[in-house]
């Protein structure tokens, strides 16, 4: 008889089995799962300020903009807490046989996730950026909220990155995903900035 496989949808759970799945270690979940769904939130944020712009009669292409990409990373954000399972599924099974190079090998593929929330974040920034320029005030603290979601996502994933990169023996990736993500926080902070003083 073959084996029978159940496949989890993460995404699909409340919140409160969620937490609790992050806070199991035994659990398939972890810090890139809870990131993704944090920046879901963020980009919730934007896409709240969108809506409230068009009831206050704002229009235009660049609303238009915004309000299908600002969904767009939303459900893609969502869709990354099953990819972040399935990212570090190499890793597990290399831990499980013990062999050392595959075990450096796998820890790439497993940060992926939070590579990619970290690169995103960015976008993000980019599109409250082009909104801010026609927001209703009663819009605006929205696209604050999505800056504090987001860059506290973006530094819980650069945390997982740093720590399962400081793992490795390939000196190399060790370098390479420090630097990277440094020079990837300082220009999130600049948008960051550029954006509080847009909503000032």
């Amino acid at each position: 008889m073959a084996e029978k496989f159940i496949i989890e949808v993460y995404r699909e759970k409340k919140a409160d089995e969620i937490t609790r799945l992050i806070a199991d270690p035994d659990s398939k979940l972890e810090t890139g799962s809870a990131a993704a769904a944090s920046m879901a939130f963020a980009m919730a944020f934007i896409c709240r300020a969108v809506a409230l712009c068009k009831k206050a009669g704002k229009s235009g292409e660049d609303i238009d903009y915004v309000e299908r990409n600002a969904e767009n990373l939303r459900t893609y954000m969502v869709h990354l807490i099953d990819e972040d399972v399935k990212s570090r599924g190499p890793l597990r099974q290399a831990v499980k046989k013990g062999v050392a190079f595959e075990i450096d090998a796998a820890r790439e593929p497993a940060v992926s996730v939070c590579s990619e929330i970290v690169n995103m974040v960015g976008n993000g920034f980019e599109l409250a950026l082009k909104l801010a320029e026609a927001c209703s005030d009663d819009a605006k603290p929205y696209l604050e909220q999505y800056a504090y979601t987001a860059m506290g996502a973006a530094r819980t994933a650069v945390s997982y990155i740093i720590a399962m990169s400081s793992k490795s023996s390939d000196e190399t990736f060790r370098y390479v995903c420090r630097r990277e993500n440094e020079l990837m926080m300082q220009q999130h902070e600049e948008k960051f900035n550029a954006l509080m003083q847009k909503l000032a």
